[in-house]
């Protein structure tokens, strides 16, 4: 597939377009390729590098991100779909997820504040980290979740947590408890958090 990585040279940056159904491996051959052709644009001006179109994992984004930084010196972005609707999750893994009352809190939590809900939970902002949230079924930030969320407080194995940004070092699912090494698993974009057994599994 060569037409999988296409680059536009824009005013104040330049666009490194995916397909979408393009596999990691394709992408990574062409990339290559294109870089070198790429690098000749570059003189004293470092235009920074914006990666768009397909829905990458951590892992995927952070071998892109090492395969232009070999070759050019730039500041890299990742343009993530910001989509958090129902469509989303169900794409991402088919789980199926339980109707319950829901609060909303409009507004990101600071360092101390503390939110819980007898159903689920959804933030409209961010979780800073010191914050803590707590839901009997599922958890749904909006902004980046950088504090600490239990999901499924009251033993609902089912329940889930989902994130534009997951950066936080513990996260909760019933009675499971998953410590995050940031060195290993920094973040995590669009997230999907659920429980496979008894193991919390971050999509």
């Amino acid at each position: 597939m060569k037409n999988c990585v296409s680059i536009n040279l824009k005013k104040d940056q330049i666009v490194i377009k995916l397909s979408e159904e393009a596999e990691q491996k394709e992408i990574m051959e062409v990339l290559k390729k294109k870089l070198t052709e790429l690098k000749k644009l570059y003189q004293d001006e470092k235009t920074p590098i914006l990666v768009s179109g397909k829905i990458l994992k951590n892992k995927e984004m952070r071998e892109i991100q090492e395969l232009i930084k070999s070759k050019i010196d730039v500041e890299i972005d990742f343009d993530m779909p910001k989509g958090l609707g129902l469509h989303s999750i169900k794409k991402t893994f088919e789980k199926e997820i339980a109707v319950s009352e829901t609060k909303f809190h409009k507004g990101s939590l600071r360092s101390g504040q503390k939110m819980e809900s007898e159903g689920s939970l959804v933030i409209l902002g961010d979780v800073n980290s010191g914050a803590e949230i707590m839901a009997s079924d599922n958890i749904i930030v909006l902004g980046a979740l950088r504090g600490l969320a239990h999901a499924g407080a009251k033993g609902n194995t089912q329940a889930i947590i989902a994130a534009g940004l997951v950066d936080t070092v513990q996260i909760r699912i019933a009675n499971i408890v998953k410590e995050i090494d940031r060195d290993e698993e920094p973040m995590h974009k669009q997230a999907y958090v659920y429980l496979d057994k008894d193991n919390i599994v971050i999509e």
